[in-house]
């Protein structure tokens, strides 16, 4: 069965419309985009774990360290696997990521969240972040542009859909188990996403596809090099590329811009409450999140 995963078997036949391709891309980065959601959670867990913020922001950090680490050595085993195998991988790993931390948060075991989000989750992050990054460029390389564009987009939409959706879920779980509280609501919030994701990235696992060997779109011609300085065709491999300055001056700028959103975003509900408090309610909170969330999908 699991012979379906297979590179071979993802191969897109005659006919095959490269535009099926966006959403099988966007089911999987509208998922994972859940991770920039955790703020929404942070204070619950605190009181729910006995936890300092500090202690259940290493959750957040772990996710994000986990998902560099696994986009990086991750590449070429999807490029040697396909997409399919990849977003699988992803899939599971993701959701079995929060079903453990909701196992952590039941048991007040923080060292089953790091596991679960944090390190188990994380991998799924980045497996999921460069699989359909990878496939959208080779199916648009007249519009590559376009390409990375629709598919990280998906991932600050899908931030902006997880903020309010994490919300709505721990006051429904609140109210239905009335007089409970919404440290309560975090399990049963936890489950549900973690379930509800999985269906939605298998829509992407059984739905991408690869271009077959030599594909171009029709009346697609390769540009040709005009001689611009700024641009090359030459290909350096990744063991001699880490050993050059250039790429360690590049990285250290990346390093930069990366951690001062990431920092912002992982204590936006905290902070806004904290900025303001007794007047913004954690819905109000939430959507503070989706906001900023909303304009990182924009920038995309």
């Amino acid at each position: 069965m699991l012979s379906f995963l297979d590179r071979e078997r993802s191969v897109a036949g005659p006919g095959f419309s490269r535009w099926l391709v966006p959403p099988a891309a966007l089911a999987i980065h509208l998922c994972i985009g859940q991770v920039y959601a955790l703020s929404v959670f942070k204070k619950p867990l605190v009181e729910k774990m006995g936890s300092s913020e500090t202690a259940i922001a290493v959750v957040f950090s772990i996710a994000i360290v986990m998902l560099g680490l696994s986009a990086a050595f991750g590449g070429t085993w999807m490029e040697r696997n396909g997409p399919r195998k990849a977003m699988f991988v992803s899939a599971v790993c993701f959701s079995s990521g929060l079903l453990i931390g909701s196992l952590g948060v039941q048991t007040e075991q923080l060292w089953l969240l790091y596991l679960g989000y944090g390190f188990i989750g994380g991998i799924g992050l980045g497996i999921g972040y460069i699989s359909p990054v990878s496939t959208l460029i080779k199916w648009f390389p007249d519009r590559p542009g376009l390409a990375t564009g629709m598919a990280i987009m998906g991932f600050g939409g899908g931030a902006f859909i997880a903020s309010a959706l994490s919300a709505k879920l721990l006051t429904t779980y609140t109210s239905i188990a009335a007089p409970a509280q919404p440290t309560d609501a975090i399990v049963p919030a936890f489950v549900t996403l973690g379930l509800g994701y999985l269906v939605f990235m298998m829509f992407g696992v059984f739905t991408v596809r690869v271009p077959p060997e030599g594909w171009t779109p029709a009346g697609y011609v390769a540009k040709a090099d005009h001689g611009n300085k700024m641009i090359t065709t030459a290909n350096v491999s990744a063991e001699n590329a880490i050993r050059t300055r250039a790429f360690w001056c590049l990285w250290i700028v990346l390093f930069c811009n990366v951690t001062a959103g990431i920092g912002v975003i992982e204590q936006a509900a905290v902070m806004i409450q904290d900025f303001f408090p007794g007047q913004v309610t954690a819905i109000s909170a939430a959507g503070f999140v989706g906001l900023l969330s909303l304009f990182n999908m924009g920038g995309r």
